[in-house]
Order: C-alpha cells, then sequence, then structure tokens
C-alpha cells in the first residue's frame, strides 16, 4: 500500500505544520498549517486503521479549522511576537523534536508501531504542550490542544481501532474547536457589560 512506504512524508507534515502553527504569527498561517497538520494525522493513522476510519479524522481537523478560523475578526487574532519570540520557540520546538527521537525507543517496548507513529505522535503531544505553557491567546491555547489531542490520537490508533472511540474522540475534537470559538468571540468583544453588574 502506498500509504505504508511513504511514512515518513506524515511525519514531516507533522512536524513541519506543528512547528509552524508554534512559531507563526499569523492567524491564517496558524490555521492552514493546523490543516495540513491533520492531513499528516490522517496519514499516520491510516497506517494501522482503514482509510474509511482514518479520514473520520481528517474531516473533523479540517472542519475544526474551519470552526475557528470563522470565528476570528479581521483585526484580532494576531499575536504581535518578536523575532526573538520565533527564535526562542524554534529552539524550543527543536528541544521536543530531540525529546521525541530519544524516548520513542521507550514507548516503542510497550506499544508495537512503526517508529513513524510514535515519534509522529510524540512531536504532536511536545509541541501542544509547549504551545500551552507559552500563550494565553484563545486561538493558539485551543490549537495547542488539538494538537496535544492529535498526537494523542496517532498513538492511540496503534493500540485499538474501535469506531465507537473513533466517534467520541471525534466529537471531543470539535466541542474544543466549539469552545475555543466561543472564547474567541467572547474575549474580542468589549468589556462594559462587568460595569453593568
Amino acid at each position: 500500500m502506498i500509504f505504508q512506504q511513504l511514512a515518513i512524508i506524515p511525519f514531516l507534515l507533522v512536524a513541519g505544520s506543528s512547528l509552524l502553527v508554534l512559531v507563526s504569527q499569523n492567524w491564517r498561517r496558524s490555521i492552514l498549517a493546523f490543516s495540513v497538520q491533520y492531513l499528516g494525522v490522517f496519514w499516520l493513522i491510516a497506517l494501522s486503521w482503514p482509510v474509511e476510519l482514518a479520514i473520520v479524522k481528517l474531516v473533523v481537523g479540517w472542519v475544526s479549522g474551519a470552526v475557528l478560523g470563522a470565528s476570528q475578526l479581521p483585526e484580532t487574532g494576531q499575536d504581535r511576537g518578536s523575532r526573538s519570540s520565533q527564535i526562542f520557540r524554534s529552539l524550543a520546538a527543536i528541544f521536543v523534536f530531540i525529546l521525541a527521537f530519544t524516548t520513542y525507543p521507550f514507548l516503542a517496548t510497550w506499544i508495537n508501531a512503526r517508529p513513524e507513529i510514535l515519534q509522529g505522535g510524540l512531536v504532536l503531544i511536545g509541541i501542544g504542550l509547549l504551545q500551552l505553557g507559552m500563550t494565553t491567546h484563545s486561538l493558539r491555547v485551543v490549537l495547542g490542544l488539538l494538537t496535544v489531542l492529535s498526537g494523542f490520537e496517532i498513538i492511540y490508533s496503534a493500540v485499538e481501532t474501535s469506531v465507537l472511540v473513533t466517534g467520541m474522540l471525534a466529537v471531543v475534537t470539535l466541542g474544543l474547536a466549539l469552545v475555543g470559538s466561543y472564547l474567541l468571540n467572547v474575549t474580542s468583544m468589549d468589556e462594559p457589560a462587568e460595569e453593568i453588574k
């Protein structure tokens, strides 16, 4: 199968797009990179699951990205970061990549899966946790949570093939996107309502 032979490509998609989500200061680029990230997630999950079941992850990820992108106002969503913050985030991401490559053999003793699946899942979990620790912006926090969840889904796909769990994780992913959309709209509103109370 073509998915099996080109397994390094989805790992590179996942690693590059998650790095772009972490470093990018533009919300449009972040949402686009998030969509590419879910293409890599789909491909890595398709190494363990049937393609028909793995495509659920792709559709849910793209719908989540569309929901988050539609909730952005044109003038909001920009993190005005300096060049030094981008360099720091890139160096921290390189540390996560090194950590994922060095810890994956220990995980491989517990989970019998292809190296690309375990490394891709560990990279996404690490980059997502890094994103959560470096920002308080609502869009960035939700993207970090969804990145951690997609990393977990990749590793979990090597352990279990369950339609019910796939559906539950899809509902959780869409729920996070809807909560993030709500938070983006609430934080962009003015604060005079607090004074009325």
